[in-house]
């Protein structure tokens, strides 16, 4: 790999990778090969045409085969995989880690097509439209080796703690929480939904006496938004954990998770996105801030803005003044939004035992933007049924749901988090298409 090389002394070496640059000069050519790990540039003294052995007139075999080394990069296009040797010499003159290959030999692997359907100034849906190929960008390569180091430092932060990974199933049977956002899709002779979220999966687990769970898997939603931050298809980070007190328990597992996951990624890439992305990672200090969802609408209003529906949540502007006040106040990036109305949360979340308009439940946002929903789930089967009527849902479909609760199940509370929101606001991304491997939304199926 070309990362290896720095390592190495300089003599002969073999690299692979795709040809970024071609500078074809009358007496030098140079190419930069970049691969996975990253480039170096290659260097071949250019001999236009082949000499002859004055001798025997045949043509010089060192010389010729130098003349069809040339010839061939003359005609190298952009994004052409090559095979090259060649001697390594460290030269700190040299911009690309001080690395440079002279070439002995060079075999065209796959050659590529000599027009690139993208460039620098494409637009996303373009760029989204040839995604492997965008791919290939340092920039975006980093994204999921970001993304591979955040979602290992959660893994191992609940791994110490005792917790078990489960995979849930995405076909389901009923809805879990309401048809609005649930894709229908025939099951032999019957019908099936795809998962929105492994909730009720996640919760039979604490009956079961599992005790502390998590999941990353995908979640589907049928919602026909083309936000920058919605997607019908992605990945969820679930948690769920048995013998809570309440929320509180729920949000000090999620600040350490968070907080795990951005001490990995600023130790491991943080000078690469500061280079990359102009972007200074900041680990969050613990405890997140917290703020009831009332007051932080009578914030947002003696700032000048009043959220349009006094019985909702707050909209993204609402969701933005806030972070300010926060970053103002606080000189944090997250807060978590408590107490939230009871006709606007799931049948499952437990309310307040002094006020049942209110529940025991948050949600997360991260520089403006919610990321995450919380909460202490009800564990009385009575009171469930009775939530459940209320949201106009029929206690009989749910009643392989509501089973979990018949036979003994402790206090337990979770949250679910989209990890493409997490990434998209970590780097200062304009959209979670720029973060997600392959982008689902309302009209893309493909690639």
């Amino acid at each position: 790999m070309i990362k290896d090389l720095s390592a190495l002394a300089d003599g002969p070496v073999s690299v692979s990778g795709w040809v970024d640059t071609v500078r074809d000069q009358k007496k030098v050519q140079f190419i930069v090969l970049r691969d996975e790990s990253g480039a170096a540039q290659l260097v071949n003294p250019a001999v236009r045409e082949p000499s002859v052995d004055l001798q025997t007139g045949a043509d010089d075999a060192a010389s010729a085969d130098r003349f069809a080394i040339t010839e061939a990069i003359s005609t190298l296009a952009h994004g052409s995989f090559i095979t090259v040797t060649g001697q390594l010499k460290k030269d700190e003159r040299v911009k690309l880690g001080g690395l440079e290959i002279k070439l002995e030999t060079l075999d065209l692997v796959t050659e590529a097509l000599p027009e690139t359907p993208i460039a620098a100034d494409s637009g996303l849906d373009k760029r989204m439209d040839w995604r492997f190929l965008d791919l290939r960008h340092p920039k975006q390569n980093l994204i999921f080796r970001i993304q591979t180091t955040f979602l290992h430092a959660l893994r191992t932060y609940w791994v110490d703690n005792d917790f078990i990974e489960i995979q849930t199933p995405k076909l389901m049977a009923s809805a879990s929480e309401s048809r609005a956002e649930l894709f229908e899709v025939e099951y032999f002779e019957g019908k099936a939904y795809l998962a929105q979220s492994p909730q009720f999966y996640k919760q039979m687990a604490q009956p079961a006496g599992f005790g502390k769970v998590f999941e990353i898997g995908p979640a589907f939603r049928a919602d026909p938004s083309f936000t920058s931050r919605h997607a019908t298809e992605f990945t969820s980070i679930d948690s769920e954990l048995s013998w809570i007190d309440d929320h509180e328990d729920v949000m000090r597992l999620h600040e350490e998770l968070i907080v795990a996951g951005f001490t990995a990624v600023k130790e491991k890439h943080g000078a690469e996105i500061v280079e990359l992305f102009d972007v200074e990672v900041t680990v969050p200090s613990t405890p997140f801030p917290r703020i009831p969802l009332a007051e932080a609408k009578r914030i947002v209003a003696e700032r000048g803005y009043e959220v349009p529906r006094a019985d909702a949540d707050l909209d993204p502007e609402g969701e933005r003044r806030i972070a300010a006040y926060v970053a103002e106040t606080f000189e944090h990036e997250f807060v978590f939004l408590t107490d939230y109305a009871s006709s606007i949360r799931p049948f499952y979340h437990m309310r307040h035992a002094n006020d049942p308009s209110l529940t025991n439940s948050y949600d997360l946002l991260f520089n403006g933007t919610e990321i995450s929903t919380g909460a202490q789930r009800e564990h009385r089967v009575e009171v469930l049924v009775e939530q459940a009527k209320e949201k106009g849902l029929d206690p009989e479909e749910l009643g392989f749901y509501l089973d979990f609760f018949r036979y003994g199940v402790p206090p337990h509370g979770g949250f679910g988090m989209g990890l493409a929101r997490v990434l998209m606001l970590m780097l200062h991304q304009a959209s979670i298409r720029e973060v997600t491997y392959l982008f689902r939304g309302p009209t893309r199926l493909e690639p």
